[in-house]
C-alpha cells in the first residue's frame, strides 16, 4: 500500500511542482511531513542537506532520500528502502518525461505566443511563493530547537544568518575590478555548518 502512496504522492508533486528542485521542496515537506506523517521536520531537513550536497537535481535527490526514509522508519528492509527510493523517483520524473515528449514539439513553435508567455508570466511568482513557503516550514522548533537562549538554539539562528549573509554575498567595497565581496558556495557553507555542529551541538 505505501508503494501505491508513494508512487501516486510524487507523481502528484512532478506534475504540480513548477520551478525546479527548490520549487518542489514545499510540496514534497507537505506531502511527506504532513498529510502522510513518514518522518519527521528534522528528518526532512536532514534529507535537504544531503540533496544539496550529493551530485544531481536536489528535487530529484530529495524524492530519492524520501522514499528511503518513508520505508526505513516503517522497519521495513534495507533492500526494500530501496525499492521505496526507486517509486518515489520514477513517479516523480514521470509526468515531466509524459509533459516534455507531448509538448517538445510544439513549444518552441508557439513559445512566443501571448497566451503561453502569459502562463509562464503567472508561474514566476508562484515558483517564488512555493521557494518562501519551503523556507518558512523549516522555520520550526526541530530545526532551531526551543525560543529560549540556549546554545542550541542561539547557534542555529547565528549559523542560519550566517548561511544567509555568505551566500548571498556580504559587500566590502570598491577594488581595482570593481565591487568586493565576500561570498560562500552552498556546499561550503553546509561542510562549515556540519563542522560548527561537532564543535558545539
Amino acid at each position: 500500500m505505501i508503494f501505491f502512496q508513494l508512487f501516486v504522492t510524487f507523481f502528484k508533486i512532478g506534475l504540480f511542482g513548477f520551478g525546479g528542485g527548490y520549487g518542489m521542496l514545499s510540496l514534497i515537506q507537505q506531502e511527506v511531513v504532513v498529510n502522510h506523517p513518514w518522518m519527521s521536520s528534522a528528518d526532512f531537513t536532514d534529507i535537504v542537506a544531503i540533496s544539496q550536497m550529493t551530485p544531481g537535481p536536489v528535487g530529484i535527490n530529495s524524492a530519492t532520500y524520501a522514499g528511503y526514509t518513508a520505508l526505513q522508519n516503517t522497519g521495513a528492509d534495507p533492500w526494500v528502502c530501496v525499492l521505496g527510493s526507486s517509486v518515489a523517483t520514477f513517479s516523480l520524473v514521470l509526468p515531466s518525461l509524459i509533459l516534455m515528449l507531448l509538448i517538445s514539439r510544439y513549444f518552441m513553435k508557439y513559445a512566443n505566443h501571448g497566451a503561453v508567455r502569459s502562463v509562464f508570466d503567472g508561474l514566476r511568482p508562484v515558483v517564488v511563493g512555493l521557494l518562501l513557503a519551503a523556507t518558512l516550514m523549516l522555520c520550526n522548533r526541530e530545526n532551531f530547537g526551543s525560543p529560549a537562549p540556549t546554545r542550541e538554539f542561539v547557534t542555529g539562528i547565528a549559523l542560519f544568518v550566517v548561511t544567509f549573509a555568505l551566500t548571498k554575498g556580504i559587500p566590502l567595497g570598491s577594488g581595482p575590478k570593481g565591487p568586493r565581496k565576500i561570498k560562500i558556495g552552498p556546499i561550503k557553507m553546509i561542510i562549515i555548518a556540519a563542522l560548527v555542529g561537532i564543535l558545539f551541538l
